[in-house]
């Protein structure tokens, strides 16, 4: 008996299901994103730069989707997550801000860096300690606590593409605005303040067809003017927070009557 156990431990250790081995792949292509992205940075590159993190933020959101699509999640694949979600949405930003502006003011600058990537590890750490904790309640489904890591990388680095767009519009490069973008966004990161999350969001039928335009007029639009287009849906994203905190009031309140 223990010698068939053995033998069933080793054959576990010799091969591995291709579902299992399929979503680390994805976010191994988000890491080397995110690591590619830093690169450019140093470079100079940046518009490359900002391509891949958002890159990252694609792979990112497949991985999970593959995982669950697949049935392959693991704890590994857990941990890679967070470590590829730091290098690419807490690290590259960061230095990319400062190589694109910060380095300007030396000390502080880089402690605004800094204290990005801190903050963006804390919620990280803060995320999977929460998977360990006990099940929300059911109204916390639709919601995440705080700025998710890629759209906290995004909104940091909205002043870059804003600039793309507006060359003339000399604040948006200034130390003191791309401090505070990058202080407030630190500060949404580790907030408990929630905010929408299309996880679970259902469709109308009604709503599919034009959903499928709007869809196709983004990638149309996103091709002839990209860096006016993400800057909108940035923005668009950070009008969102508010009417997130709505929406979750409202449905705390529905679920006490309950």
């Amino acid at each position: 008996m223990d010698k068939n156990n053995n033998n069933s431990f080793q054959r576990r250790l010799t091969t591995l299901p291709f579902r299992k081995i399929a979503p680390n792949i994805v976010t191994t292509l988000a890491l080397c994103a995110g690591v590619t992205s830093m690169r450019y940075a140093i470079m100079g590159f940046w518009g490359k730069a900002i391509v891949c993190i958002f890159l990252a933020a694609f792979f990112d959101m497949l991985d999970g989707r593959v995982a669950r699509m697949l049935k392959g999640s693991t704890k590994f694949g857990a941990e890679l997550d967070s470590l590829s979600d730091f290098v690419s949405f807490g690290v590259a930003p960061a230095i990319l801000m400062y190589q694109w502006t910060m380095h300007d003011l030396p000390k502080f600058g880089w402690f605004f860096c800094l204290l990005f990537a801190t903050c963006m590890a804390m919620r990280l750490a803060r995320f999977n300690t929460m998977l360990e904790e006990e099940p929300q309640p059911a109204y916390w489904q639709n919601f995440f606590v705080g700025v998710p890591a890629p759209a906290a990388a995004v909104l940091g680095i909205l002043p870059v593409m804003l600039s793309f767009e507006y060359p003339d519009a000399a604040f948006l490069k200034s130390n003191a605005f791309c401090g505070l973008v990058m202080c407030v966004v630190a500060m949404l990161m580790v907030s408990r303040i929630p905010t929408i999350s299309t996880k679970h969001m259902k469709v109308p039928t009604y709503l599919v067809l034009p959903l499928i335009v709007l869809v196709v007029l983004f990638a149309t639009m996103i091709i002839s003017q990209p860096w006016l287009v993400l800057s909108i849906a940035t923005g668009i994203y950070a009008l969102s927070i508010p009417v997130g905190v709505l929406f979750f009031i409202k449905a705390k309140k529905a679920a006490r009557r309950i």
